[in-house]
């Protein structure tokens, strides 16, 4: 039931990955490609969850082997890696902890007990955070790889497998 469940929120990972990538206007030979990267960053994070990563950690797991991979895939399809990654990273994108921390603060303006309010100042702390950290892992996660992979131009990277024609 467990696995069904990581699989199901996996495959509507990769369907918000491909929303996303509508949105920005990929080219159409990209779109299986960015549903599959989707879908494994989503099943990453969601089996890192399962055991007992913390939920910072897994979007950071994911969003690498997102970034790895998207790589690869830039060459076999002709693409900038950028194309598969970030539409592949967003539904990782912590909605529920910035939404928490909003209704937080907006609490926090009415709230007239000190008990009270220092329980709701923790939590709308503790959402925000959670919430900058996953935004920053993500980030770091789609960057590192592009980073250290990008030591030349793509034209003389060992991935070109493009043969020069002489005439």
């Amino acid at each position: 039931m467990i696995l069904l469940d990581i699989l199901s929120k996996s495959f509507w990972a990769g369907i918000a990955a491909i929303g996303f990538a509508i949105l920005f206007n990929v080219p159409r030979r990209t779109i299986f490609s960015i549903w599959g990267l989707g879908a494994l960053g989503g099943l990453i994070k969601f089996s890192a969850m399962y055991f007992e990563i913390g939920i910072v950690l897994a979007s950071f797991m994911g969003a690498t082997v997102i970034g790895i991979i998207s790589i690869k895939m830039a060459h076999l399809r002709k693409s900038p890696p950028l194309v598969f990654s970030i539409p592949s990273v967003i539904p990782m994108v912590p909605g529920f902890f910035a939404y928490k921390m909003m209704l937080g603060l907006i609490a926090l303006t009415s709230i007239e007990n000190t008990d009270a309010y220092l329980q709701t100042l923790i939590e709308t702390v503790n959402n925000g955070a959670k919430m900058m950290f996953i935004l920053i892992s993500l980030g770091i996660g789609v960057a590192i790889p592009m980073l250290l992979t990008r030591k030349e131009s793509i034209k003389k990277s060992k991935f070109n497998k493009t043969k020069k024609v002489v005439a």
